[in-house]
């Protein structure tokens, strides 16, 4: 597929204020996956509920983001991505008050379902507005912006978290995105221009077999470990949820092949190898990333006793890494093959991740356990901007949106499959070194601020130890995968005579 360095955007205006009004908001969502998994003790303890019931405050928000995600993606490019936008940073704003200000589990649980329909809106928007006003041949920097924007908040939100839970409390989680949506919005108001809306017409059989699909597969892989990955309700099983999604996942599939009009999620965008791959390779990263961070967040307020800000503390080098190592290889992503970058961005996470496995231990010293902490910052910035540019260089403008809806929706899915997959490990490794705790009794240990007997922590450290293999593997996969990348860049062609 041809490259084009035509935009959307007259020539004589920048692209750079509006990109860097919308990582502003992007940069808010993105922290709010990952924040709450610090206050999780903080919650059950100021609103009185159980591990099910708050289980869900996480749990909701994600599926909320990820089931409309193809939806909201091709709702931009009929509407405009930046009055979707807008209106997704409204209503997530809007309800991060509402969770702050809850009094209840189920309020809090009902907040988290309205924040992730605004984070499920404004996401693929961010990523459109930057093939739609960048030329393909000069979109690394832009998307390095981009990537470095989303890998560094994923690793803020512990940090971040932890700050404000052991300081003004839980609550302020929710109410730090108040202002910072009014000055998103306000930025995004003045500097993010109208862009050309494409009179597509909406493939409803698409939307409801893609919102049936991704919510019974969502849910089944968020919530298997709750059931056992058994019976739910009567009849009703984990396995027959997932069963059913990716049935109707297949329908979709076969549907975006017979459909007269516009497909939901044009198939023929698939026809460009790097766009295919891009896809999986993020879809691993996005697994790795969340496997990680549940086992190391346990270890370390579980085995070593550290509060919520020390825990997240530990993950400032990986943070810090990302951020200085964006700008270089964002002016690498435009010149140099996309195999040579990812493939060295998999190399440093995995052998970080496995080093990270192989210190864990009840007395391991602090310095032992930054330092693969900074080397997965490295490989982080090798990935999610590379990643993205790779995937988006050859989108056709009028397909912005169902790309940029993809690409994100893959991204989520790789984030549930990684929870749901450390969420079984960490379980058959508490048994394998803990006889007796496996099987849901391991719950009581998993608390922060319980002092474990000694033999107790060390088979808890161990079981962690054990769990930071699985992304450690996954990673190690993307290294096959980013082989496969064709060169965007080819050489000018030489005359002959």
């Amino acid at each position: 597929m041809p490259t084009s360095d035509a935009t959307d955007l007259p020539s004589d205006i920048s692209p750079w204020p509006a990109l860097w009004a919308l990582v502003i908001g992007f940069f808010m969502i993105l922290v709010d996956s990952t924040i709450v998994s610090v206050a999780t003790p903080a919650i059950m303890e100021g609103l009185g509920a159980d591990v099910g019931e708050v289980i869900w405050v996480t749990s909701a928000y994600l599926l909320a983001y990820a089931v409309p995600l193809l939806i909201t993606g091709r709702l931009g490019d009929r509407l405009g991505p930046r009055n979707v936008y807008l209106v997704g940073l409204t209503l997530f704003t809007l309800a991060s008050l509402w969770c702050g200000l809850t009094s209840s589990i189920e309020g809090l649980i009902l907040a988290r379902v309205a924040q992730g329909l605004g984070a499920s809106l404004m996401t693929p928007q961010t990523m459109s507005v930057i093939t739609r006003t960048f030329p393909a041949t000069g979109r690394g920097a832009a998307m390095a912006l981009w990537g470095a924007t989303a890998g560094i908040a994923t690793l803020v939100g512990p940090i971040l978290g932890g700050v404000l839970v052991d300081g003004p409390g839980w609550e302020w989680i929710f109410f730090v995105n108040v202002p910072v949506g009014v000055i998103a919005f306000v930025a995004a108001w003045r500097l993010v221009p109208q862009l050309t809306t494409h009179a597509h017409s909406f493939d409803w059989i698409g939307v409801a077999l893609s919102a049936i699909a991704m919510f019974l597969i969502v849910f089944g892989l968020q919530e298997g470990e709750t059931y056992d990955w058994g019976t739910i309700t009567g009849f009703v099983s984990v396995p027959l949820l997932i069963g059913v999604g990716l049935g109707a996942f297949a329908l979709l599939l076969w549907w975006q092949t017979v459909v007269t009009r516009e497909p939901l999620m044009p198939l023929t965008l698939f026809r460009d190898r790097n766009f295919s791959l891009a896809n999986a390779a993020i879809t691993l990263v996005a697994f790795a990333i969340t496997a990680m961070a549940f086992p190391f967040m346990l270890w370390a307020q579980v085995v070593r006793d550290w509060s919520p800000t020390q825990s997240g503390l530990l993950l400032v080098p990986m943070a810090v890494m990302a951020f200085l190592l964006a700008r270089p290889v964002g002016q690498l992503i435009d010149r140099v093959h996309p195999r040579l970058i990812t493939g060295v961005g998999f190399i440093l996470s995995a052998a970080a991740m496995l080093w990270t496995s192989l210190v864990l231990s009840t007395d391991s010293p602090v310095w032992q356990i930054l330092l693969p902490m900074a080397l997965i910052g490295a490989g982080s910035a090798c990935l999610w901007a590379p990643l993205s540019a790779t995937a988006t260089r050859n989108l056709p403008m009028a397909s912005a949106g169902a790309g940029a809806g993809i690409y994100n929706t893959t991204r989520q899915v790789g984030a549930v499959l990684g929870s749901a997959a450390i969420a079984a490990v960490i379980e058959a490794r508490l048994s394998a070194h803990l006889p007796g705790v496996g099987g849901g009794q391991g719950a009581a240990l998993q608390q922060p601020g319980q002092v474990l007997p000694p033999q107790v922590a060390e088979g808890f450290s161990a079981a962690m130890s054990d769990a930071l293999l699985v992304p450690a593997i996954a990673l190690a996969l993307g290294v096959v995968i980013s082989a496969a990348f064709a060169n965007p860049h080819p050489p000018r062609a030489t005359p002959t005579d």
